[in-house]
């Protein structure tokens, strides 16, 4: 059976550093941080008072506020993110079949805020189970497919994935072999995670998980920074609309890049912490290139899971210069976690954007808040600290990583007809 080819036709962001994707990218390659003070709740009895918020952000400017207040922020997010998306891609769903149109999206925790605020009640109440109706349709993760694909009467395969970080990078992959394998014509993929909140904050805290530099949140994301000590939360969405090439040159699209593999893998090691050798790392980089039919010699740059985390960056660095071996000093590796935070299960999604960007503008951007070099890290590879680097982007590979071991990769390549 010959495989489709699937190409990028639509692409939408809502993100620290930006709320749609020209601002996204601007933000990107001009090394901007999206930390800050939280100012969601009060932090006071927090041990970290920061985080990446979406700013500027007003639900009632793109939905009824009816709606708005049926949905809870990641659903929210997602459906914003994905209008500019289907706008982006010029896409008349009324003139396709979209009983071939599907949407598969993901996230690793969902409605976190719904359930926070539903319980708050319920234990401030007298003991009468008082739950909003919309709580259980507001919290599950599958609601945001779900959602999207009544928006635009979307009736092709539609679902969420959950691999915690890797969730979005996961829904792209399922996307991606069932539009190669002639399932489906196009389907809207992505993620979105709303964490930011009394519940995600304190739990990520009582893991050691996040940093804790409340004097400088803006530098605090420190990937492969002899001082880095835990991940900055990040929030927001990505979309990425993936379409079999021939029915996009039907319509008259525009492209802009060829999703050519995907892999996975698991480190089988331990919940929370990688495989120290990386050895899930290097065997989801090896799925993804042999399921691409590249070479290590192919890839010119490399978005990292980068999330800041004393053993993370190093496990992966370690996979990167055992796969790709003296290759691995002539790529591009940049951590975009530096700027955006680390968005869990939207990571996957927003990252993709900024490969599939990469590859479009021949721009890789930094890796920024490098201020001492570990010796952990082999100072030969390219880590594009601080300023974005224009260089040819022929291909990209970007890797998510998930609590429970769970890995997956995709890579984009410039498209040629």
């Amino acid at each position: 059976m010959e495989l489709k080819r699937v190409v990028v036709t639509g692409l939408g962001a809502l993100t620290p550093i930006g709320n749609n994707v020209p601002d996204f990218w601007e933000g990107l390659t001009n090394g901007v941080s999206g930390a800050a003070p939280i100012v969601g709740f009060n932090t006071e009895k927090f041990k970290t008072k920061f985080a990446c918020e979406v700013k500027n952000f007003n639900p009632e400017d793109f939905l009824e506020k009816k709606e708005a207040r049926k949905l809870d922020p990641f659903v929210q997010y997602a459906l914003v993110a994905t209008d500019e998306a289907v706008k982006d891609g010029g896409f008349d769903f009324e003139k396709l079949d979209t009983n071939r149109i599907g949407v598969i999206w993901g996230a690793g925790i969902g409605g976190l805020k719904t359930f926070l605020d539903e319980i708050s009640n319920f234990a401030k109440g007298d003991g009468t189970p008082r739950y909003n109706p919309f709580f259980i349709p507001k919290m599950i993760i599958d609601i945001a497919p779900g959602h999207i694909s009544i928006k635009y009467g979307l009736r092709g395969p539609n679902f969420a994935t959950v691999s915690a970080c890797a969730s979005s990078t996961n829904a792209m992959i399922d996307a991606f072999n069932y539009i190669r394998l002639g399932m489906a014509d196009v389907i809207i993929s992505g993620g979105s995670e709303a964490i930011i909140n009394e519940a995600g904050m304190g739990g990520f805290n009582a893991m050691h998980a996040l940093s804790t530099r409340n004097d400088d949140p803006r530098t605090a994301s420190r990937p492969f920074d002899k001082d880095r000590d835990g991940f900055v939360a990040g929030e927001g969405a990505g979309t990425i609309i993936l379409e079999e090439l021939e029915h996009a040159k039907a319509r008259g699209a525009k492209i802009y890049a060829e999703l050519v593999g995907g892999g996975m893998s698991a480190d089988a090691n331990h919940i929370t912490a990688p495989h120290p050798e990386g050895l899930g790392a290097r065997m989801v980089m090896t799925n993804a290139l042999r399921d691409a039919g590249l070479t290590t010699a192919d890839i010119d740059y490399i978005n990292v899971h980068g999330t800041s985390t004393p053993l993370g960056d190093i496990s992966e660095t370690k996979a990167i210069a055992d796969l790709f071996g003296e290759d691995a000093y002539r790529l591009n590796i940049s951590s975009t976690k530096s700027m955006t935070g680390h968005l869990l299960g939207a990571a996957g999604a927003i990252e993709a954007i900024a490969a599939i960007l990469s590859v479009q503008n021949d721009i890789v951007p930094p890796t920024i808040n490098h201020f001492t070099d570990d010796p952990a890290f082999d100072p030969k590879l390219n880590f594009t600290f601080n300023k974005a680097q224009k260089r040819e982007v022929r291909a990209a590979l970007s890797n998510t990583f998930g609590f429970g071991g769970h890995n997956a990769s995709v890579i984009f390549k410039k498209y040629e007809d």
